[in-house]
């Protein structure tokens, strides 16, 4: 009796590890480094003239609407990683956020996609610089290429993004 209780703990045990172990790896998973940029540092990202097609999302941690589409740009990455599409997420989150929301967002999201925390305050000034249609409210997502270039200031879905993108992959 004694022996099937120990075989019997020691397999609850060796479960347990198993199931726990994937969590402890998935959260100790380090984020690539996320730099701060200036609207400076950030324009000529903007403006790439190459054959790639770039995929620039505003977004931040506290709006509703950004934070469901997150996985719409994830599955975007992921899928034409390899095609020369550049997914970049600029954060709009204030800089004092980026250890305390932003870096535990992008970790609980396995976000994989570049991403950056723009730190301009004048908004007036660059928000025109991105797209003369912009309003400023977000999420907004520039999409180019060396022949096209389309603003949205809207939520997406993962197949609207690919609806737009094959189109543009098949011209380059």
């Amino acid at each position: 009796m004694k022996k099937i209780c120990k075989v019997f703990i020691a397999t609850l045990s060796l479960v347990t590890l198993l199931f726990l172990l994937p969590c402890r790896i998935q959260a100790e998973t380090p984020v690539r480094p996320i730099p701060i940029v200036n609207f400076d540092q950030l324009k000529p990202m903007l403006h790439l003239d190459n054959d790639s097609i770039y995929v620039i999302n505003f977004w931040a941690t506290w709006c509703a609407p950004c934070v469901r589409e997150i996985p719409a740009f994830e599955k975007l990455y992921e899928q034409f990683k390899d095609q020369k599409v550049q997914v970049i997420l600029v954060s709009l989150d204030f800089p004092n956020h980026l250890e305390s929301r932003v870096i535990p967002f992008v970790q609980r999201m396995n976000v994989q996609s570049r991403v950056i925390l723009l730190d301009d305050p004048d908004a007036n000034r660059w928000i025109p610089m991105v797209s003369d249609q912009w309003t400023g409210a977000i999420p907004a997502t520039l999409i180019y290429s060396r022949d096209t270039r389309k603003f949205y200031q809207r939520e997406f879905y993962f197949e609207e993004l690919k609806e737009i993108i094959l189109p543009m992959l098949n011209q380059n």
